[in-house]
């Protein structure tokens, strides 16, 4: 995975620069209790206390909690994104913003549940919206059956081990959210969780109805009026 890095510019206060390379591994001796394995362990967690002493997930966010975790929701922020092709730049909430850099620090922490994530945070898009975060797991997915099938298992075309495991990932963000809360000072990093959750809980009984509203782009050449001249 290339370095991404996200840089928080504040009105009242120095700027913050967070990278998503992962986190050291074993954990640091500094490592903060928070992140002990056992401290609100996820219920559906295959890993355990005695091989991983500290939780992968919760070790990434170290930084970004230790850094932002003062901030409040709705506070505003200058965000730029430094990546190896591109740069993105927004003006946007913390919540918001910190929603976009977690969502890619989750995906590379070595947590079992987020490994379905790692084909979308090598293709990062910050600020993914709902409708294009659906389009992108989707295809992600999609393409991940493809591969399936050319190694001759057998591929899941009815997305149901998507579903399954964006449900999982909602019970991960839930144990993540109580284990913030014992150490947060105000609700910016946990409330940009709730954000992510959001999603999690819903698109496994939404990605149908969702697909079908995004399924009107890929209908035959000249049906929105339009032709293969006319580019896109």
């Amino acid at each position: 995975m290339n370095q991404v890095i996200y840089h928080f510019r504040f009105a009242d206060g120095p700027e913050v620069a967070i990278s998503t390379l992962p986190a050291p591994s074993p954990a640091p001796p500094d490592a903060p209790d928070w992140t002990r394995l056992a401290f609100h362990q996820c219920p559906n967690c295959p890993l355990t206390p005695e091989r991983t002493p500290h939780c992968p997930l919760a070790l990434q966010l170290v930084p970004l909690f230790a850094s932002l975790g003062a901030l409040r929701s709705y506070d505003q922020v200058e965000v730029h994104v430094e990546m190896a092709e591109r740069s993105v730049s927004k003006s946007t909430t913390v919540q918001r913003a910190i929603g976009s850099l977690m969502g890619l620090l989750a995906a590379n922490s070595g947590c079992p549940h987020m490994d379905v994530l790692k084909p979308m945070a090598n293709f990062h898009l910050p600020f993914a919206t709902e409708d294009e975060t659906i389009y992108r797991s989707a295809s992600m997915y999609l393409l991940t059956q493809y591969f399936v099938q050319q190694q001759g298992g057998q591929p899941d075309w009815q997305l149901d081990g998507l579903k399954a495991s964006y449900q999982a990932l909602h019970r991960v963000n839930g144990a993540m959210a109580r284990r913030l809360r014992c150490v947060g000072e105000e609700d910016g990093a946990i409330n940009a969780l709730v954000l992510l959750d959001l999603l999690a809980k819903a698109l496994p009984y939404s990605i149908d109805d969702a697909l079908d509203q995004i399924g009107c782009v890929f209908g035959p050449a000249g049906a929105h009026g339009t032709s293969a001249k006319d580019g896109a």
